[in-house]
């Protein structure tokens, strides 16, 4: 496994985190055997960044990764979300940017991991009414009383970048960035390559579409998120399954998964690009690390451009727009 200097921390992260939000339910039932051993398998094979969220499985996800760290704490960087707190009705979601809420998560995340302090705090959105300074600001105090070493932002501007910076370090960015979600191309990279910050990639499989677990609307089961999510709906699939095709022969091409293209992908964009596939199996996991051995040439990288251009895909990322990139 290849390490990095993660940002402007003293952190040399694997090339490859962990996502564990599969673990918690999100695309349909996981096993908690299956995913501590997989948590294992992972730090053997040498990753040693994850990624999760007080929000995944309502602190199950964090819960699973205390089982799973035991004897193994200082060899894993830990970087954590703070979630946005649902509605009474669980329709959507309330502010999770308040100076309250970020003190009190951050607090409640780490009594559930059993950890000193997290090494990285997030806050998952910036919220347009609350001004990031004042976010910010309350998650600087955290860093005071040591709950987290390092705090970053998720889903934030490069503008919101720039004002939060004023206030404390930011060390990272999170964003989705996978080969049919390119909007971090717009300014969100170009900022954290200015001011070395790291840059986690999430859901680099673009929801698994990538992985190649979904070529019908059928291979979705009742408990998936991804039902509800425009991409994976109607004439939006269909048009995205056809890119999907020229895609998968490039892979056979590379004589690798379409998974480990699309990593491969990512991985090309720069050291400061990590990203963060999740797993709750051994076996995508052991798939997914053979991507850091594929290189691509700058003919496969024109063709991959040329398939997925930005924009490519059909509908938009995320049902919550409004919510992201503020």
């Amino acid at each position: 496994m290849d390490y990095v200097q993660f940002g402007s921390t003293e952190f040399k992260v694997s090339r490859l985190a962990l996502g564990c939000m599969s673990m918690s339910g999100a695309y349909g039932p996981a096993d908690d055997n299956e995913s501590i051993a997989t948590l294992h398998k992972a730090f053997d094979l040498g990753i040693n960044f994850l990624d999760t969220s007080a929000s995944y499985g309502q602190g199950h996800n964090h819960e699973l990764i205390k089982k799973a760290l035991q004897g193994r704490r200082e060899r894993i960087v830990i970087h954590s979300k703070s979630g946005s707190p649902r509605t009474p009705d669980a329709t959507g979601s309330r502010s999770g940017s308040t100076p309250a809420y970020l003190t009190q998560n951050c607090e409640q995340s780490v009594k559930r991991l059993g950890v000193d302090a997290l090494d990285v705090f997030c806050m998952s959105r910036v919220d347009p009414d609350i001004p990031v300074e004042e976010s910010v600001g309350a998650m600087a105090k955290l860093v005071e009383r040591g709950l987290t070493r390092y705090i970053g932002l998720s889903e934030a501007s490069a503008n919101s970048i720039r004002r939060a910076r004023k206030v404390h370090p930011i060390v990272s960015l999170q964003m989705e960035y996978s080969l049919w979600s390119r909007d971090p191309e717009g300014g969100n990279v170009q900022a954290c390559r200015e001011f070395n910050m790291g840059f986690m990639a999430y859901s680099p499989l673009g929801r698994g579409f990538f992985g190649g677990v979904v070529h019908d609307a059928k291979d979705m089961s009742d408990g998936d998120g991804r039902i509800n999510h425009p991409r994976f709906q109607g004439d939006n699939l269909a048009k995205n399954l056809a890119l999907l095709a020229r895609f998968e022969e490039l892979a056979r091409d590379k004589h690798c998964t379409p998974a480990q293209l699309a990593l491969a992908w990512l991985m090309a964009q720069g050291d400061g690009v990590i990203p963060i596939p999740s797993n709750k199996t051994r076996a995508h996991l052991e798939e997914n690390i053979k991507a850091t051995e594929i290189k691509l040439s700058q003919e496969d990288l024109t063709r991959l451009d040329a398939i997925f251009p930005p924009g490519a895909a059909a509908g938009p990322r995320t049902k919550d727009m409004h919510r992201v990139n503020i």
